[in-house]
């Protein structure tokens, strides 16, 4: 079993909780980090278009190196069409209702990346973290980058072997922000070689869906439902409700973990996934879907 503090994956979170009631949701952004921020910034102008003409708050409260992020991205986001950004900085937890002002009028925050338990550990519980859960119900724009992303799902991966996983390896999971339920969000995925951590994890709760996000990719989450893959990378995506057998009820911890039937979907730009369904489409299906949707309009 994984070492130090753990989350089970299926447990929501009480702190955010899931709105009871509240059907409406918006767009989350999950971006694999390093993104394109000064040549043709496919990612960051989506994000824009999606914010439109209302103000986007970037929080950059995971980051040691706040003041520079800042600056990085308010010039990156400007020159992508945003009329008004502004900065969201915490160096502990708000007290009361403090930087709310910041939030009136938004229709989107971008978490930039850094440490994922800074933003849990600071926003949890507090007025600002309600006002940005709210402001996604109410069609809003929630994005993340690198850390930022991780923190999107109910559950984040905090740290982890990147190698084949062993039964005893420590797999560090923590409460994220609980935008996107039943789900993990790993991120520089194949860069960073974390295709074994994130089977893992699936491997431990098969019904958690496992997504990893290149860098310079995202994947555009529309109302919970579906995600469409922008950027240069891939995007993986591990299903593992068809699990037939995993080893991880074994006591040999330093074996290596063995997991079997479960799906492996990797995504390019253009292509989609339904998360109710589980389901991948390729980009041209989905062009010849909406063209033949235009022609019966």
């Amino acid at each position: 079993m994984p070492s130090g503090p753990t989350h089970d994956p299926m447990v929501k979170s009480k702190e955010y909780g899931t709105h009871p009631g509240k059907s409406s949701r918006g767009t989350l952004i999950a971006i694999g980090g390093h993104e394109d921020k000064g040549g043709p910034m496919p990612i960051l102008r989506r994000v824009a278009r999606e914010v439109g003409s209302r103000r986007l708050v970037v929080a950059t409260v995971a980051s040691e190196m706040a003041d520079e992020m800042w600056r990085d991205y308010r010039d990156a986001f400007t020159g992508a069409g945003v009329r008004d950004v502004v900065h969201l900085q915490l160096d502990g937890r708000p007290q009361g209702n403090d930087s709310l002002e910041l939030l009136e009028g938004a229709r989107g925050v971008f978490f930039t990346g850094g440490d994922q338990l800074s933003i849990t550990s600071k926003l949890g519980g507090t007025p600002i973290c309600e006002r940005i859960h709210e402001m996604y119900f109410e069609g809003g724009v929630i994005a993340g980058t690198s850390a930022g992303a991780s923190a999107l799902s109910d559950t984040m991966i905090v740290s982890g072997p990147a190698e084949s996983h062993r039964i005893g390896a420590a797999l560090l999971l923590a409460p994220g922000l609980a935008f996107l339920p039943d789900t993990v969000i790993d991120q520089h995925f194949g860069e960073r070689g974390r295709i074994g951590r994130l089977l893992g994890i699936v491997g431990q709760n098969p019904r958690t869906l496992g997504i990893g996000i290149d860098e310079n990719t995202a994947v555009v989450i529309k109302e919970g439902k579906r995600f469409e893959v922008v950027g240069a990378g891939a995007v993986y995506v591990i299903d593992g409700r068809s699990t037939s057998y995993t080893n991880f009820s074994e006591s040999e911890q330093e074996r290596t973990m063995s997991v079997f039937d479960v799906r492996l979907h990797v995504l390019s730009e253009g292509d989609s996934f339904d998360l109710d369904q589980r389901r991948p489409q390729a980009a041209s299906a989905v062009e010849r879907q909406e063209t033949v949707g235009v022609r019966d309009h």
